[in-house]
């Protein structure tokens, strides 16, 4: 068993990314933005006339590390990991094209025991290559399911909040595509998982299933319609804990509670009535 605590401080990506306008557009094709063609307020973030804008979730996917567990050298049974959560926050907004600089550490690491695996909390933050602005930092927190009881610390950190317990103040429904997985894969997470049913089957999963960071991106579109009528550069942070894996093809409905500037909320399959992504806030600027 290889002592994954011995991980933390590793720098496990370090690299200057440029990406175009195209890559932008992708990025939000692939979460969902766009899908109504002709929505005036969609249109900017997948349409380069006469300013193309760019989604606050872009920040996950550029000098995105990739699959960096299925690499040998870390040890990790790459066929049982799992995202289990994450945080942005957004300190200048992206531009739609440019060249940033990336660098990903291994920020600590939690031992569940044999039977339960270990949580590998990552930090990554993005800045203009002369390093004078930070764009944004992600956090996040992956559960490696069969590679616990090396006898590291055992204390998770905190969960993020849960939404009140109320009714929502609003409610979206957004459907996702059956190949949107195929089309998010293409944004830097090539994990098979998503993709190859053989794998799939393997893990567990009826067939391949959506990415978790995708499932964030269609929940973001949810709130960015809802609480911020569409202008990005409202939504400063987004948090969330994942919680079950969805199917391309399902519809995600999202339930938001708007309660001093956060935007709590939830997201659920409707087919399956199944809770995918809990313990969700963004904080929202006001308009203006």
């Amino acid at each position: 068993m290889k002592n994954h605590a011995a991980l933390i401080g590793t720098v496990i990506n370090r690299q200057t990314e440029t990406y175009g306008v195209k890559d932008a557009i992708l990025y939000a094709l692939a979460v969902g933005v766009g899908a109504d063609a002709v929505d005036p307020k969609q249109l900017p973030y997948v349409y380069e006339e006469p300013a193309l804008q760019t989604l606050p979730t872009l920040a996950l996917v550029i000098a995105y590390p990739g699959f960096w567990m299925r690499d040998p050298q870390y040890g990790f049974t790459w066929q049982q990991v799992l995202h289990a959560e994450e945080a942005l926050e957004i300190h200048e907004p992206l531009p739609p094209s440019g060249t940033v600089s990336g660098e990903t550490i291994i920020e600590d690491v939690v031992d569940r025991g044999a039977d339960k695996g270990c949580f590998v909390y990552l930090k990554k933050e993005l800045r203009s290559v002369d390093g004078k602005t930070l764009y944004a930092t992600v956090r996040s927190n992956t559960l490696a399911r069969a590679d616990g009881g090396f006898g590291g610390k055992s204390q998770a950190r905190p969960a993020p909040p849960a939404p009140p317990e109320r009714a929502p103040d609003q409610i979206c429904d957004l459907t996702t595509n059956f190949n949107q997985a195929l089309l998010y894969r293409l944004c830097g997470d090539m994990n098979p998982l998503h993709a190859d049913p053989a794998v799939a089957t393997g893990a567990g999963f009826a067939r391949p299933i959506l990415h978790g960071r995708c499932t964030l991106g269609v929940a973001m579109h949810a709130i960015l319609k809802s609480c911020c009528d569409y202008d990005a550069r409202r939504m400063k942070t987004l948090n969330v804990r994942f919680s079950s894996p969805v199917l391309p093809g399902e519809t995600l409905r999202t339930e938001i509670w708007n309660e001093d500037g956060i935007a709590y909320f939830r997201t659920s399959v409707l087919e399956r009535n199944v809770v995918v992504l809990n313990n969700g806030s963004a904080r929202v600027a006001p308009r203006g």
